[in-house]
């Protein structure tokens, strides 16, 4: 089996919104088109193959630097959901600023460090060395005051000097990839009069503990490359790895329980490919 460079391409035009006359043009759109992928990045990524709202608003091309750029409204529509249920927004795949459909979180959060007693929880991810300081210090912080806006927050966490910028910005967005903490809205705080505000995942979206109680990591992880393949029609095993930062292993055993469902095939020739792919069914059976 055989797919050429071009038939990859168009697919994807559709998915990642490439097109000129496939733009998102208001933000109802652009809800839409995060509930139809499952979950995009905010900003496209380097070496990432993932669709983002930028390019599916700007077109594939480089974030522009200027603010007066059309495609920056994409900061107001993000700005303006925080918190909502328009969407879930925080740094979670490969810690970087990812959206995601409300359905689709409780999978993300079925795979998280989070077992069911977020006030107890942290500390024996700690006591285990799997948290750091920092995020510790941070979690304990918002747990007991509240949600608190990032420049309150490095105070209360006395990490506001310069020489503790780098570890708090780590330390927050370790919390955010493991889901115990997101932004929830924008202040007037700082000399910019602009940062996020924080509370605990479990706090801000209670319902979400419950909605993954039960769904299995295994579960969870199926459902997740389901809605990547989706997105972008051909990938490779590392590919899969490299985003979501799973064991190899699991993932070769969760791949071939799709193709025997028929979703995907795997072991295909993609042009431009080096390695064998694998590739959603539909996509070789596909008139584009």
């Amino acid at each position: 089996m055989f797919i050429s460079h071009h038939h990859l391409h168009a697919y994807r035009s559709q998915t990642f919104r490439w097109l000129p006359n496939n733009r998102l043009k208001t933000k109802d759109e652009a809800i839409d088109f995060v509930k139809e992928r499952g979950f995009i990045y905010f900003w496209p990524i380097k070496e990432v193959l993932l669709p983002s709202l930028w390019v599916a608003v700007a077109g594939d091309r480089p974030v522009a630097d200027k603010h007066d750029d059309p495609g920056h409204i994409t900061w107001n529509w993000k700005d303006s959901s925080l918190g909502t249920h328009d969407w879930y927004y925080a740094k979670v795949l490969r810690k970087k600023a990812t959206l995601i459909a409300m359905d689709v979180v409780p999978y993300f959060y079925a795979l998280s460090e989070n077992y069911g007693d977020p006030e107890g929880d942290y500390l024996t991810l700690y006591e285990q060395g799997r948290l750091s300081q920092e995020a510790k210090v941070i979690y304990e912080v918002l747990l007991h005051e509240g949600a608190m806006d990032t420049i309150s927050l490095k105070g209360a966490a006395r990490m506001g000097n310069r020489e503790s910028e780098s570890r708090f910005n780590r330390a927050l967005a370790e919390l955010q990839a493991d889901f115990k903490v997101v932004p929830v809205a924008v202040t007037q705080a700082g000399s910019w009069h602009y940062a996020f505000s924080y509370d605990l995942v479990f706090r801000h979206y209670p319902e979400i503990i419950g909605q993954a109680r039960f769904i299995s990591p295994r579960q969870a992880r199926l459902k997740l490359i389901e809605l990547y393949i989706r997105s972008v029609g051909a990938m490779t095993i590392n590919d899969i790895v490299r985003l979501f930062q799973w064991q190899t292993n699991q993932v070769f055993q969760d791949v071939q329980i799709l193709a025997e469902r028929g979703f995907l095939h795997h072991d295909v020739e993609v042009e431009q490919y080096k390695e064998k792919c694998i590739v959603l069914s539909e996509l070789t059976e596909r008139d584009l």
